[in-house]
């Protein structure tokens, strides 16, 4: 059991990333304002979560405007949708208790 503990990545046991990195894992780009409604979490919250799995190279950052407004939107990376998935994978083995 410690093993498949040992494979959990830390930077996924908080709620927002793990919610975060869920979205993100069946859209394409999703955008601040939708993540922030979707997570019920406040700006400040969600950009620091954003910054800690952006430093890991888990997600992509995208800047544009959309007319004269700044829009900022997010997808997973591959790094990432591999990092999610073996934390998962790790998850449902503790779960269902396999050493």
């Amino acid at each position: 059991m410690k093993e498949i503990i040992n494979q959990l990545d830390k930077v996924f046991e908080s709620r927002v990333r793990l919610g975060l990195m869920s979205v993100l894992v069946v859209n394409d780009w999703v955008d601040f304002a939708a993540l922030k409604k979707m997570l019920e979490v406040t700006d400040g919250n969600l950009a620091s979560h954003i910054s800690a799995l952006e430093k890991k190279d888990f997600i992509e950052v995208r800047k544009q405007f959309i007319g004269k407004k700044p829009n900022t939107s997010f997808r997973i990376t591959d790094a990432g949708r591999q990092a999610f998935s073996n934390h998962l994978s790790a998850l449902e083995r503790l779960i269902k208790g396999q050493g």
